[in-house]
This record gives structure tokens, C-alpha cells and sequence, in this order.
């Protein structure tokens, strides 16, 4: 059974659902008796759920998504030996 130092370092891939069952059926387990990481996994989840729905509210600036994914395109070696 995890700890809850091991909780907490879990809680968002388990927020996200990208752990084994396994495991996440022991962190619920962990969560049901540890009052500090149900504290900590309903501000987490909470605050996914206001993000999301202000992102969906407001609206991107223009080009904005463009200029997002080009930080995850790998870089030529000149632009690496320029910066």
C-alpha cells in the first residue's frame, strides 16, 4: 500500500487515469483512510475542473496554438548554436 509521500508524487497520473489498476485501486484504498491526501486529491481535481472550464470559456489569442506547438518542434542545429 502506498505511503503518502508516494500518493501525492502519484496523484496526477492517477487524476489522469495512466497508472496500472493495480495501483490505482491501492492509492483509492490510501485515499479512503489518509484525510491529508483526500485533502490534497480534491484540490487537484477541483482545480482541473476550473481550468477546464475557463479554458473553454475564453479564447486564444491568435496564432497562439501555432506558437505552442512550435516550442515542442525539435531544433535545427543552427538555431541551437545561435542561442
Amino acid at each position: 500500500m502506498p505511503n503518502c509521500q508516494e500518493t501525492l508524487k502519484e496523484l496526477e497520473l492517477f487524476l489522469d487515469s495512466e497508472l496500472p489498476n493495480a495501483r490505482i485501486e491501492e492509492i483509492m484504498i490510501h485515499l479512503t483512510g489518509c484525510n491529508d491526501c483526500q485533502g490534497a486529491f480534491e484540490f487537484h481535481a477541483e482545480l482541473r475542473t476550473i481550468v477546464r472550464a475557463k479554458a473553454k470559456r475564453d479564447h486564444l489569442p491568435d496564432g497562439f496554438t501555432d506558437r505552442l506547438l512550435a516550442c515542442f518542434e525539435p531544433q535545427s542545429d543552427t538555431e541551437l548554436t545561435t542561442e
